[in-house]
């Protein structure tokens, strides 16, 4: 064990100004509050906090941090209580230590809803101040060090996994390299044994036919950078197990095509020697194209900063080198540590390194379901970046695959709730548009555009999901406000009845209901039926039972009768819905279908799916369109169609559909036999008429011998 005064010195070595005496005092209370507990192996208690202060004075952490360590167990372990520690160590500190407490009481398990709150509070417990979570992690590093003294092999197998789920990712996510990788290869071994077993006897083979060429290389850029005049110390690095396992896994990549990598690491002084080292690589070996990666003008969000590069090498070896200054290297390894040592008088404990914390308190938020919010946060941490520019050149960060509208939410959220379209390098593109690295995006806005359910389909970041989703649930009890007045104006007219606020209310009170506004949403939601509050407001009232479709309505012209409801001002997929049978689009003959806690489902006039509600006529809404159609609505229509069995058939139908300005969201094959397909396509258009028009043209095309519209 590191003794009383060997920690002080420690700490006084990179920081002459820490405070000696709070670290003697938090040193002696731990050790005695612990006493003479122990550790499943055999050793006293209090070794433990000791270690993972000495793990954090390696780091080289400020005197707080190191407290909090030796304090890190005692209120959950011992009889000290929070009101102890602030007493004696200030509330800062006791904040700390019960932020860590909170942490350590977060039980780990397979099940997706207890895993999402448990991450939820672990999230929280760390927002205050992340150096909670730097003792945590120094914390579970110590337990990983020992986890073999562990007797139940499910228990160590369930640390292990906790391990490799949330603590790894979280130790990159603060740039911690070296922690996050010590993890890994603790971890791995025991949560998937026959693959470490196999990934390490494979590299062994190949490390030892390599350390040959190692050599050679290490000298070669030791001489090539001497010659340059560039003082610089070139390493060796070992590719990790667990991360080879990660790319076969998730990448697809094969252990040989990275086993035979050889990897290098060049450290130099400053961030404008990185760049002449990086001639100095590809004066001497040919640079890989597309493999070169300049995190130094653009960092990772943690704050890592290099170059990387890629050149064919000896024996016409891929080597890939790292270059970077020692300070780069720091920050690379230790990440916010040693951010501490580097800037130990700021007072910015919150920078923009950690607004990917923010986001993820604010996905937490607003997560529709457990497996949502795991699948968001794993992604936060976990994401391969694109990095994009707003046209004053400001720099977005976003995961590999973001759309237009992820980067507009990123900008701020207000930007992306009022955005109707963008430019990327100067060219007009959709929403939808997926985003590349070094693309200089600008967002349109308009006041009057709010989000759509519909970008839900095709952003992937957890923040604008979070904030669309956050509108739709405020836009959504709106609309099933204004749709269920509509429908109880519409009842009353049926019927013949004054329908006024004075009587509403006297109906929410027989109810037990809040307000007007309470029955209006619920009439919307399908829940409370329109005939209910007539018989509440006119006891004894005998109801007509309306049809909405009397047969000279369904012959007609496709507008509507008199007490149709428009259904421009509803917002498809929130109160109500386009079915999936029949595809209804602007233009169609419509109903509307009342469905409990849906709103209204529309169905065309014809669709065979109707048949099983013709015994309940209270639940159908005859429905129009408004005249004046929204320019940016977007409809899914399906077409069947027969095309021959010949080679550039299927690219032919694509063609037509593109240059008819309708794009295909699906396409499905019926049937396929020697002479001809079968096929369904799902084509987005505007309205009947862009759908006619593009049935025309592919009803001309050569290789398509029918096409009509299916509405099943």
């Amino acid at each position: 064990m590191i003794r009383q005064y060997e920690l002080v010195e420690r700490v006084r070595e990179y920081d002459p100004d820490t405070n000696e005496n709070l670290l003697n005092r938090a040193y002696v209370f731990s050790m005695k509050v612990h006493g003479q507990q122990t550790r499943a192996s055999g050793d006293p208690y209090f070794s433990h906090p000791l270690e993972v202060a000495g793990i954090l004075t390696d780091m080289k952490m400020d005197c707080d941090t190191i407290v909090t360590a030796l304090l890190h167990d005692t209120i959950e372990d011992t009889i000290a209580t929070h009101e102890q520690i602030e007493e004696l160590f200030g509330d800062n500190i006791a904040r700390m230590v019960d932020g860590v407490t909170k942490m350590s009481e977060i039980t780990y398990s397979s099940e997706s809803a207890k895993q999402a709150e448990n991450f939820r509070k672990f999230l929280l417990a760390m927002s205050h101040d992340i150096r909670v979570l730097l003792v945590k992690l120094a914390d579970r590093l110590h337990n990983m060090r020992t986890l073999s003294h562990i007797k139940k092999p499910e228990k160590r197998l369930r640390i292990a996994r906790e391990t490799l789920d949330i603590y790894a990712p979280l130790a990159e996510r603060i740039g911690m390299q070296e922690v996050k990788e010590e993890l890994e290869a603790l971890a791995f071994p025991h949560v998937y044994p026959e693959a470490y077993e196999s990934i390490l006897k494979r590299m062994n083979l190949i490390h030892a036919g390599t350390e040959d060429i190692k050599d050679r290389v290490i000298s070669e850029l030791e001489r090539l950078l001497k010659e340059a005049g560039i003082e610089a110390e070139v390493l060796g690095r070992e590719k990790k197990l667990y991360s080879i396992w990660r790319k076969m896994t998730y990448r697809h990549v094969s252990l040989d095509d990275q086993a035979d990598i050889i990897a290098f690491r060049i450290i130099v002084d400053d961030a404008e020697t990185c760049y002449r080292a990086l001639g100095v690589v590809h004066g001497k070996w040919q640079a890989i194209p597309g493999l070169i990666k300049d995190y130094v003008s653009m960092p990772k969000p943690n704050g890592y900063r290099s170059i990387h590069t890629a050149v064919l090498g000896p024996q016409k070896k891929r080597i890939e080198i790292q270059i970077r200054s020692s300070e780069m290297d720091a920050i690379a390894e230790q990440g916010v540590a040693a951010h501490w040592l580097y800037k130990q008088h700021s007072s910015d404990k919150e920078g923009v390194q950690y607004k990917w914390l923010k986001d993820l308190l604010e996905i937490m938020e607003h997560a529709e379901s457990p497996d949502e919010f795991l699948e968001h946060t794993k992604l936060a941490m976990y994401q391969n970046q694109v990095f994009c520019f707003t046209p004053k050149g400001k720099l977005v960060n976003l995961p590999l695959g973001s759309t237009v509208v992820d980067f507009a939410y990123a900008v701020h959220t207000d930007v992306g709730d009022s955005c109707v379209g963008g430019k990327v390098n100067g060219n007009p593109v959709q929403l939808r548009t997926r985003l590349v690295n070094g693309d200089q995006i600008e967002i349109l806005r308009s006041t009057a555009q709010q989000p759509s359910p519909n970008w839900l389909g095709f952003v992937i970041t957890g923040k604008a999901k979070a904030a669309i989703r956050r509108f739709i649930s405020h836009k959504r009890k709106d609309e099933y406000q204004a749709l269920g007045k509509t429908l109880l104006n519409r009842a009353f007219a049926l019927e013949e009845r004054d329908l006024n606020d004075k009587a509403l209310r006297l109906c929410a009170k027989k109810l037990q209901f809040q307000s007007i506004d309470e029955i209006y949403e619920l009439v919307g939601k399908g829940e409370l039926p329109d005939r209910k509050v007539l018989e509440t407001i006119y006891p004894g009232i005998k109801l007509n039972n309306h049809h909405p479709l009397t047969p000279a309505k369904m012959i007609g012209e496709g507008k509507g009768g008199d007490h149709s409801i428009p259904i421009r001002g509803l917002t498809p997929g929130l109160a109500v819905h386009m079915s999936d049978c029949c595809h209804p689009i602007m233009g169609d003959r419509i109903v509307g279908i009342v469905t409990t806690g849906k709103g209204i489902m529309v169905h065309t006039i014809d669709c065979e799916a109707l048949d099983v509600y013709s015994d309940t006529p209270e639940s159908w809404l005859d429905l129009s369109w408004l005249a004046s159609g929204d320019e940016n609505s977007i409809f899914v229509s399906r077409v069947l169609l027969l095309l021959e069995h010949l080679p550039g058939a299927l690219a032919a139908v694509l063609n037509v559909v593109a240059q008819e300005k309708g794009n295909i969201s699906n396409i499905k094959f019926i049937e396929r036999t020697p002479e001809l397909f079968r096929i369904t396509l799902d084509i987005e258009v505007r309205d009947v008429k862009h759908l006619t028009s593009i049935i025309t043209a592919l009803r001309v095309s050569e290789r398509v011998s029918s096409v009509e519209r299916d509405f099943r």
